[in-house]
């Protein structure tokens, strides 16, 4: 039987869920190496999977490229458009403690970032799980 779109994205969330535990196994053992190496992971499978999420679920943004509202916006498009500005937040996050771990070796400082980015992944994927995957997959 093959998954439905909502299927898959529900399951490669649980994957980065995985991978985003490996990575805060890693930052309170103190191990730099480890955490950076699930970050770079957890990174890269972020990215493919929220150009996937934006390309089959999303629909179209109504200017391209623009995450700004407009003066009116139905309640669907405002919902999408907060969920593409929550996958920059979430991107954004992640290569910084990628960045930090792989270039500085900064593991104070990628812990200093980890419980945002937990709190905001955590809240993201509740929120398309619940109002989003119905919507279109």
């Amino acid at each position: 039987m093959t998954e439905s779109l909502a299927e898959r994205l529900t399951r490669e969330h649980r994957e980065l869920d995985e991978l985003f535990g490996r990575f805060l196994a890693a930052v309170s053992r103190g191990q730099t190496g480890d955490a950076a190496a699930a970050i770079e992971a957890f990174d890269r499978e972020l990215r493919v999977h929220t150009e996937l999420e934006e390309e089959r679920l999303y629909p179209p943004l109504p200017s391209p490229r623009k995450l700004a509202a407009p003066v009116e916006e139905e309640e669907e498009a405002r919902r999408f458009r907060e969920l593409r500005l929550e996958h920059v937040q979430v991107r954004e996050l992640s290569g910084m403690i990628r960045r930090l771990l792989t270039e500085e070796k900064n593991l104070d400082a990628a812990r200093a970032l980890q419980g945002n980015l937990a709190r905001r992944w955590d809240a993201h994927t509740t929120r398309e799980e619940t109002e989003a995957f119905g919507s279109g997959a």
